[in-house]
């Protein structure tokens, strides 16, 4: 049998793994600077819990896992029932009563529920794990992927969303990435555009629809509001609503006088203003990327309620790498009610596609071996032993190649490894008690005693 994998995932290769080893610590470092804890939860998750939470697109991308012990004769009647219902559209706990997780956030709300007891609020968490989606495969849109989510809950200020921006723009700044774009919009301006044009029954669908103007453009847009039951006189008011322009205060004005009648909409017109005030206050000048205020931004998750934010970058034909939101109640989904939390993500893998394509990642990432030493004198072996145990010592990854063999083969290998350095000791540097160093880089190579080794093995870190 030909081996493959599943479509929508992938191996990584050493050399990647680093790469992304590289991105996640780098966010990491971000997260522990702004004092989140990092958490962890399943993999999957009870159905229930995740089920009505992501709108009806999001949920019919959950991954559900198939109940064991369906072959038993006694469940199979009560399995083909399931199964139909299944078809119809329904979820039916006689043949699934379990999920892949879909993102971070949910299960991060139940587990807040679950040690409300033992948590400190506001709770500060960050959390690194993979998350699935029964999604179409395609460039920078996987079935398998990580995300790296900042969340805090039992706080209302506008603080956290500040913080959570400049996170961002830190990040991203840090790993280098150009063309950086945070925008930010608010649900309560969508809430109130859905008032004042008369449809505050349909704001679901209007979200839903707005949320896809990058991919199916204007037109596309209304065509699609159109069949989801906005009438004409409606369709112009959002497009009026679409259609505004200009900087972060311009824009806050006009839509403070199209949505005039909304109060609503005038609670999150204050709340752009407070968080960008906010930020102005806390992000460094010198980052090299931008929040704006977009207010085509809907973000298509319906547990959003206050203000919401997606990141872009214009160096690379790419979708969102990263976005979040305020949801106000998310907790009372499982019970406890009055909880306000804010929280943002990063798409990972998406970053990493970025990175990758403007070949954004520092070269020492392709090996963590620093040196490798070519067995070419059975002799040397002691002495070669014991030089890679001080170097290892001093913190720097060595090797000596294990098996006998020809000498080209050896140097081949640490090229194809990517291995900066070859050590060689022959019956020559016995005698004297030093090393040919060879820069597989540059092709110089110099002899050295263990200390001048370890100086230039260190100096190349």
């Amino acid at each position: 049998m030909k081996p493959s994998i599943p479509q929508g995932t992938r191996d990584f290769s050493p050399e990647v793994v680093r790469r992304r080893q590289y991105i996640l610590n780098t966010i990491r470092a971000i997260f522990e600077l702004y004092g989140y804890q990092p958490l962890e939860t399943p993999s999957m998750e009870n159905l229930t819990t995740l089920m009505g939470k992501y709108g009806e697109e999001g949920d019919r991308l959950i991954f559900k896992i198939i109940n064991n012990g369906l072959n038993d004769p006694k469940n199979q009647e009560k399995a083909k029932i399931g199964f139909e219902k299944v078809l119809e559209g329904k979820n039916s706990p006689d043949l699934t009563e379990r999920a892949l997780r879909y993102d971070l956030t949910i299960p991060f709300a139940r587990y807040v529920v679950m040690h409300q007891n033992d948590l400190a609020f506001p709770f500060r968490r960050y959390q690194m794990q993979p998350v699935w989606r029964a999604d179409r495969p395609q460039k920078g849109r996987y079935r398998e992927f990580w995300q790296c989510d900042a969340d805090v809950v039992g706080s209302d200020s506008l603080i956290n969303e500040s913080e959570l921006l400049c996170i961002y723009q830190g990040a991203f700044h840090k790993m280098s990435v150009p063309g950086i774009e945070v925008k930010i919009n608010s649900r309560k301006v969508l809430a109130g555009l859905a008032e004042c044009c008369g449809a505050s029954g349909l704001l679901t669908d209007i979200t839903v629809a707005i949320d896809k103007l990058d991919k199916i453009g204007m037109d596309g847009v209304q065509k699609e509001l159109l069949q989801r039951g906005i009438t004409e006189d409606k369709l112009n008011f959002i497009n009026n609503y679409l259609n505004i322009t200009g900087d972060a205060e311009s824009q806050l004005i006009q839509m403070s006088q199209l949505l005039a009648s909304s109060e609503i909409a005038q609670t999150g017109i204050q709340e752009l203003r407070t968080t960008l005030a906010y930020h102005n206050q806390l992000a460094d000048k010198n980052w090299n990327s931008n929040v704006v205020i977009d207010f085509t931004l809907a973000r298509g998750l319906n547990y959003y309620t206050g203000i919401i934010a997606e990141v872009t970058t214009n160096a690379v034909k790419m979708g969102s790498i990263g976005g979040g939101g305020r949801y106000d109640d998310l907790t009372g989904l499982f019970g406890l009610k009055g909880l306000s939390g804010v929280g943002i993500s990063f798409g990972v893998d998406r970053i990493y596609d970025v990175m990758e394509e403007l070949n954004l990642f520092p070269e020492q990432l392709s090996s963590s071996t620093k040196i490798i030493f070519v067995n070419i004198e059975p002799a040397a072996e002691t002495a070669i032993l014991g030089y890679v145990n001080e170097l290892r010592k001093s913190g720097i990854a060595a090797e000596y190649y294990p098996d006998k063999a020809k000498f080209d083969k050896q140097m081949k290998y640490a090229d194809k490894r990517n291995v900066p350095f070859v050590g060689i000791v022959g019956e020559s540097e016995m005698k004297d008690n030093v090393i040919k160093l060879k820069n597989m880089i540059s092709g110089e190579q110099e002899t050295v005693n263990l200390m001048q080794l370890a100086n230039v093995l260190a100096d190349s870190i």
